[in-house]
């Protein structure tokens, strides 16, 4: 009998790409924001972001196509720094060989010398130190040439390397752009479906539960750099504020990762689970992010739940956020939930690392965390980390238009996403 928070798993990992959700897009700016609606989105509204993603998912894969192309002209043999390596290698080859040559010219000199008669005369002994002098001096020129050419075959040979390295990079960063694309798609998908099914139902599964601002979740103990190959424990407060019990509480707790550049998503090297005093053995926090219920919670009281989270060593440097909520159903049939997800960033440092004393994580809005991150209205869609050159671009056409998809879908189903809706008992939402 949980509710269910429409999108609210997408929205939040979409939140936590620094690089990826970098506006809302201007389409959507006079939309009210959640923290002034409690509307639905209207199944327009939701084709409108359903098609968005669509469209940001089928240029994603356009430029992925075009990343896998520059990768395979990268690898062949005809590119012109392949050609120019060849020729390199070809010349530094042919100079290493003149060297032995001239080497050689030296030791055979010097033995024509050791090897003179004693009946050799003035000038034939001159002649023979003469052809040891000049024996000399070419091996020395051609030592010279056969290291300038060792230096300018490892050069070209550097480029064409960096040039197959930046092509698979952005063939790389294409394929995450897709992989969070066709995540937003299926989002925005699966909540128009929903919408459309609720409204051909005529709303006969039960009336929007309550936003209920009083029913808050304090997270405490959560630092804000996490090592990671280590676990930190800290604490989650859900509290009835009200003045009245609420009969079960579902307290929410989900928790998202990316590298530092955004584009790449690391969650599966997260591994949340929670313990409580009616449940002290640890439990792994289900994939619907919700913790078994609190029943009942008292008018004025609180429950702490134990949280525990372990970070993979594996797990790259880059940016956590933990999103936290409660919902809760009473007998009689009435519901309600926070409205709006609490987050606490924090910081994941590679594995080995020492950041010394830090703070705990500061509760923040849910909103878009990007340094170029511009109000509602203002919108603006560069991608962090844009190389000059082709190949470097193709690695991120498609993360722009993921941000602009990204902050339709905030812009639109906000207040969606953080209005809980009640369901009958039977009905197992």
């Amino acid at each position: 009998m949980k509710i269910r928070r429409l999108l609210a798993t997408a929205v939040a990992a979409a939140v936590t790409a620094p690089a990826v959700l970098l506006s809302v897009t201007p389409a959507f700016a006079d939309t009210k924001p959640a923290a002034q609606t409690q509307d639905k989105p209207s199944v327009a509204e939701l084709e409108k972001a359903a098609a968005a993603a669509k469209k940001v998912y089928d240029n994603a894969v356009a430029a992925e196509k075009a990343a896998y192309a520059a990768v395979e002209e990268a690898m062949s043999d005809t590119t012109p720094l392949a050609v120019a390596w060849a020729a390199a290698r070809t010349a530094a080859a042919e100079a290493a060989a003149a060297k032995d040559t001239a080497d050689q010219a030296v030791v055979d000199a010097k033995a024509m010398v050791e090897n003179l008669p004693e009946t050799a005369t003035e000038e034939e002994r001159d002649a023979a130190a003469a052809a040891v002098t000049e024996a000399e001096a070419t091996a020395a020129t051609a030592a010279e040439t056969s290291t300038a050419a060792d230096a300018k075959a490892k050069e070209a040979g550097k480029a064409h390397d960096d040039y197959r390295v930046a092509a698979a990079r952005a063939l790389s960063l294409a394929r995450d752009a897709t992989k969070e694309a066709l995540a937003a798609k299926t989002a925005a998908d699966e909540a128009l479906a929903k919408a459309k099914e609720e409204e051909a139902e005529g709303g006969e599964d039960g009336e929007d539960c309550v936003p209920e601002a009083k029913l808050t979740t304090v997270v405490t103990g959560l630092p804000s750099t996490v090592v990671a190959g280590t676990k930190v424990d800290f604490k989650l407060r859900v509290t009835n504020g009200t003045g009245t019990t609420m009969d079960e509480v579902y307290p929410f707790v989900y928790v998202h990762a990316t590298d530092k550049s955004g584009l790449k998503d690391t969650e599966d090297l997260l591994r949340l689970q929670w313990s409580s005093a009616s449940s002290p053995k640890w439990h792994t926090v289900d994939n619907e992010h919700y913790i078994d219920a609190v029943s009942p919670l008292k008018a004025g009281a609180h429950a702490d739940i134990k949280l525990r989270l372990t970070i993979d060593a594996s797990a790259p440097a880059g940016h956590g956020v933990t999103f936290v909520a409660g919902d809760y159903f009473n007998e009689d049939g009435s519901c309600g939930g926070s409205p709006d997800l609490q987050e606490y960033d924090f910081k994941i440092a590679a594995a080995g690392s020492k950041p010394g004393t830090v703070d705990d994580a500061k509760p923040g809005k849910t909103q878009p965390k990007t340094p170029g991150h511009t109000a509602q209205g203002n919108a603006s869609a560069t991608p962090v980390g844009t190389s000059t050159g082709t190949l470097a671009a193709t690695g991120t056409s498609a993360t722009s238009q993921l941000a602009l998809a990204s902050g339709a879908a905030m812009a639109i189903g906000a207040g969606a996403v953080f209005v809980v809706r009640r369901r009958k008992a039977d009905a197992g939402a």
